[in-house]
């Protein structure tokens, strides 16, 4: 390896897989529901937050719509 390299010349590239990566938001969810994905996540063994992700990609995959009736 060498001791010092020198960058000036190299030439950058895009990465291939910038559009696929996750997206950080700021979401507002009651603390049941977040409980209830602790929860389940820890029984299945994965964090939280990825089984929340996995279980929305699901839903916009399958274009799940839910049925909404205001009282």
């Amino acid at each position: 390896m060498k001791k010092e390299y020198d960058f000036a010349n190299m030439k950058s590239i895009k990465n291939p897989y910038a559009k696929k990566l996750k997206k950080q938001i700021t979401i507002k969810l009651n603390p049941n529901t977040i409980d209830y994905f602790k929860g389940l996540a820890t029984k299945v063994g994965v964090p939280y937050q990825t089984l929340m992700d996995s279980y929305l990609t699901d839903c916009a995959v399958h274009k799940k719509e839910m049925q909404v009736k205001w009282a």
